[in-house]
């Protein structure tokens, strides 16, 4: 309309179009930049992460680390997006997670990050959804993994001695540091990656037996272009000798004692104050209870951190799963080990399967205190559904699939599983070994407590017994002429956290005895039930009809119909014993009666709709059927104490 005339002037209808096209274009163009990640809005970034006064400054600002640990290794990549959402609707402006050595490093020289170890992606995804990120590449992690991350391969030095400047470790960890450093410092935020801060080793206070090896831990990090904020991290004994020089400081723990804050405070003033790990839940072990924290009790402490004008980590935001034969183990003083089960729920704010739980809204809600804006929307829950149980059609002996593995090793004497001439010569790393040799009379068997960590042992095939560190003897019975002893050794998971780590060599680590005469003559079978072993099985004709009663151990078929998009579940087997699941090939981890765990996780997206295959390993009994569940089961509960 002409103002003027109060005469309207229609266009011409391409001009029309093209008005359209272009209010269409602002809309979208100032959505973008209202949305964009943060990483994105600084392309140049001045001032990365400071610790020059009582208070953290980012941008020479004052800067609060609200922080949550979420591990890539423990969460199927299909999922990685929806935690850190869920993360960042909770208020946490900070991911931290762990690099385990042992997954990016199987074998000496091999290198793997891709798919589900494409660190850059998740560091990536992260800065993409305005997240900050605190790495924390070890070499050691703890984390209740495996040898707490350190690669199995180390341990075929006899004189290996970990996380020290043992020559053969360190020619190791200059090795992986320039892998994986190479891939980390583009992403740093001097660079205008979202990485503010670097972690120096792991509660290196705790373990101390070598006083130059976090400096050379330091320099290795600075020497390949690591630039941002070094940090350590200990439980307060720690702090007394896991400092560095210009390295801040950080503490663990769960229940607050301000003496710790105290002590922080002294050995480090005018500095910030952060609690690195802040124990959301715990860990459960084999055999155990479930372990809970109370959600008013956590959130209490955390309200107290805030309170003290001090940063945080929530050690975890959320735990994941120990897929496949990745838990480790915890030592109790002088008792034996006490092994990881494969869930990692952790009791954490965000369950192992991604569910928002009663600490994830208390937390929310306290969060929210210390934003400006509103937070995000939470994001919708993954469906789950509970498919009806499957029955097992087929079965195939342990004895009967031998040859689908490599060749056996034969030797005198017992081969611990990380020197067997296996993997490229790298030795075994997880499942189980057979040991076979022959023996010609009755008697007591002794392992002089060289079995780790647990072994079912048979005679002619058939099962007299299983002994670990608590039996260590076993009769034998009368038998004719010369017969088979096997004994089927399975690692349960090496220590992460302690002094013993460089004696964590699993399957047979010396003589075993029988009636006191040490046996020799060996054939060794290295059984690490790896996805290429898990696929000739797959296609194996060997493969029989379930008979009624079926002998022991041996793999178990079964399969799944999906006639929908697939959904979360969990696996259930009551009336099994103990073994480990496989799904389409993908190991879901162990299973075993005693609990306190008795479901498995099944991620959807390891789904697929149509007929998915379920094989078991079973090490002793049967139900014949598999069942499933669309929670968790995760045992009786014992507070954290």
């Amino acid at each position: 309309m002409d103002v003027k005339t109060g005469i309207c002037v229609r266009l011409p209808l391409k001009q029309r179009y093209l008005l359209l096209l272009f209010a269409v274009a602002v809309v979208l163009v100032s959505q973008w930049i209202r949305h964009r990640p943060q990483s994105g809005r600084r392309l140049i970034h001045v001032e990365g992460l400071r610790a020059n006064s009582s208070q953290f400054t980012l941008e020479r600002k004052p800067f609060r680390i609200l922080g949550g640990s979420i591990h890539y290794f423990r969460v199927p990549r299909a999922y990685w997006e929806d935690r850190l959402l869920k993360m960042k609707a909770c208020g946490l402006n900070t991911l931290t997670t762990y690099v385990p050595w042992n997954l990016h490093e199987p074998e000496r020289g091999v290198f793997n990050f891709e798919d589900q170890l494409d660190l850059e992606a998740y560091i990536r995804l992260a800065a993409s959804l305005g997240l900050w990120v605190i790495l924390r590449p070890g070499p050691y992690i703890c984390a209740e993994w495996d040898l707490g991350g350190l690669p199995s391969w180390l341990l075929r030095d006899q004189n290996m001695k970990l996380r020290t400047t043992y020559p053969g470790f360190t020619a190791a960890v200059r090795s992986f540091f320039n892998e994986l450093l190479k891939r980390v410092v583009p992403h740093q935020y001097s660079k205008g990656g979202p990485i503010i801060a670097v972690q120096v080793e792991n509660e290196y206070g705790s373990y101390a037996k070598d006083e130059d090896y976090m400096p050379f831990i330091k320099e290795a990090l600075l020497s390949r272009g690591i630039t941002e904020l070094l940090l350590t991290s200990d439980n307060k004994e720690g702090l007394k000798r896991g400092g560095l020089k210009g390295v801040l400081e950080t503490i663990n723990f769960q229940k607050l004692r301000m003496d710790e804050i105290k002590y922080l405070d002294k050995i480090q003033p005018n500095k910030p104050k952060m609690v690195m790990e802040y124990w959301s839940g715990w860990f459960d072990v084999w055999g155990d209870l479930h372990h809970v924290f109370s959600a008013e009790e956590m959130v209490a402490v955390v309200r107290t951190i805030l309170t003290l004008d001090m940063s945080i980590n929530l050690y975890m935001f959320h735990g994941g799963t120990n897929f496949g034969f990745m838990s480790g183990a915890f030592e109790y003083g002088t008792q034996a080990p006490k092994h990881m089960v494969t869930s990692y729920d952790y009791d954490a704010p965000l369950s192992e399967a991604g569910d928002y739980t009663t600490k994830y809204h208390l937390l929310r809600n306290l969060f929210s205190l210390y934003h400006t804006q509103p937070l995000h929307e939470l994001p919708s829950l993954q469906e789950r559904r509970a498919y009806h149980p499957v029955v097992i059609t087929h079965y195939l002996s342990l004895w009967d699939c031998l040859n689908l593995n490599d060749k056996p090793f034969k030797c005198e004497k017992p081969v611990n599983m990380e020197n067997l001439p296996v993997n490229n010569h790298n030795g075994q790393s997880y499942g189980y070994t057979l040991y076979e040799t022959s023996i010609t009379a009755a008697g007591s068997l002794n392992s002089n407590n060289n079995i780790r960590d647990r072994a079912l042992v048979f005679v002619d095939k058939h099962l007299m017994g299983v002994m670990d560190n608590k039996t260590q003897e076993l009769a034998l019975p009368e038998g004719k002429g010369k017969r088979t002893l096997s004994l089927l050794v399975e690692n349960c998971g090496r220590v992460n956290y302690g002094k013993t780590l460089d004696t964590q060599r699993k399957g047979l680590v010396g003589d075993i005895e029988l009636n006191k005469s040490i046996l020799r003559g060996f054939i060794i079978h290295s059984l690490s039930l790896k996805p290429g072993f898990v696929n000739r099985l797959e296609s194996s004709g060997k493969w029989m009809s379930m008979p009624q009663r079926p002998s022991f151990p041996g793999f178990f078929q079964a399969k799944l119909y999906v006639d929908t998009f697939p959904k979360d579940t969990f696996i259930k087997l009551p009336g099994w014993g103990k073994g480990v699941v496989f799904i389409n090939g993908r190991n879901l981890g162990r299973y075993w009666t005693i609990g306190p765990q008795q479901t498995l996780y099944v991620p959807g997206p390891w789904l697929h709709r149509g007929t998915n295959q379920v094989i078991v390993f079973e090490e002793q009994e049967t139900d014949g059927k598999i069942q499933f569940a669309s929670s968790p089961d995760y045992g009786m509960t014992v507070d954290v104490e």
